[in-house]
């Protein structure tokens, strides 16, 4: 067996080895939340979230609800330029991200137990 053969059966395998992982810990619902946007959003999402007043009325004004606020922190993009990722004890956080090609950005002030949406507003 030549050095060519033996590369295409690594290679064969891999590609096999990759497949059957990916479908694996896809069946478990296993993530991988290796970049800081991901770690901040799925850090969020797994804490209950409250509205605040201010946000609550803005959401029925625009006629948005909770599947928007839930598509954003799974799609969104944290804006760090603008956030307060050291302020104690909760750290606010700007989310931006688009819903129903509407551009909405978010600020939610992020606890140790409970996130809260303080601020949502659809830029135009």
């Amino acid at each position: 067996m030549n050095l060519l053969q033996r590369f295409g059966y690594y290679l064969g395998g891999l590609c096999i080895g990759m497949v059957l992982v990916f479908f694996l810990w896809k069946k478990k619902g296993t993530t991988f939340n290796y970049g800081l946007d991901a770690r901040v959003l799925n850090n969020i999402r797994l804490k209950k979230m409250v509205y605040s007043d201010a946000a609550t009325f803005e959401m029925t004004k625009n006629k948005l609800d909770e599947t928007a606020i839930n598509h954003i922190l799974k799609q969104g993009d944290v804006n760090f330029s603008e956030s307060e990722t050291h302020q104690k004890p909760c750290a606010i956080y700007t989310i931006e991200g688009e819903f129903k090609n509407n551009n909405i950005i978010l600020t939610i002030e992020n606890c140790d137990s409970i996130a809260t949406l303080t601020h949502f507003r659809i830029v135009r």
